[in-house]
């Protein structure tokens, strides 16, 4: 019962950032932004701006793909979620924008958030550093997950 609580609280949490993050950049708060956003905080698998489309279009049934992928694009720019790469596949989004890493399945790209505190202090090669300006450093560790491996 202790876990639900904690869950009720992050999101809860991740709500009230959200509204204030909206408000400081301007933002108008629409119930579909809310909507797409309570989607993302409710996954836990990185969905793709199509995943969040058939969810959203429930409540929303004249909702377009553009809207959709404008609304994840605008929210990425002004730091509420984060995109991940979808190596070949779709982009996937993520709330969580805290320092986290991720796992990645080789064959069914699931995608699974970790958290090591030594891989958030890494530095860019200096090269890389010299040449570019580096905002953000994330590991990507990559295998196969417990279903797959089941699976051979």
């Amino acid at each position: 019962m202790a876990n639900m609580k904690s869950i009720v609280s992050d999101k809860k949490e991740m709500l009230k950032a959200f509204r204030q993050k909206c408000r400081r950049n301007n933002l108008s708060l629409t119930p579909q932004r809310l909507a797409i956003y309570s989607i993302l905080t409710e996954s836990y698998n990185h969905p793709t701006a199509e995943d969040i489309f058939h969810c959203v279009r429930e409540t929303f049934p004249d909702i377009s793909i553009d809207t959709v992928y404008r609304t994840l694009a605008i929210f990425s720019d002004i730091g509420i979620i984060d995109i991940v790469e979808g190596y070949g596949e779709a982009k996937r989004y993520d709330p969580d924008i805290e320092p986290h890493h991720h796992f990645r399945c080789k064959r069914c790209n699931a995608i699974v958030d970790f958290h090591e505190k030594d891989y958030n202090k890494l530095k860019a090669p200096g090269m890389i550093q010299k040449k570019y300006h580096v905002t953000n450093i994330k590991v990507v560790v990559e295998g196969l997950c417990d279903k797959c491996s089941r699976e051979k």
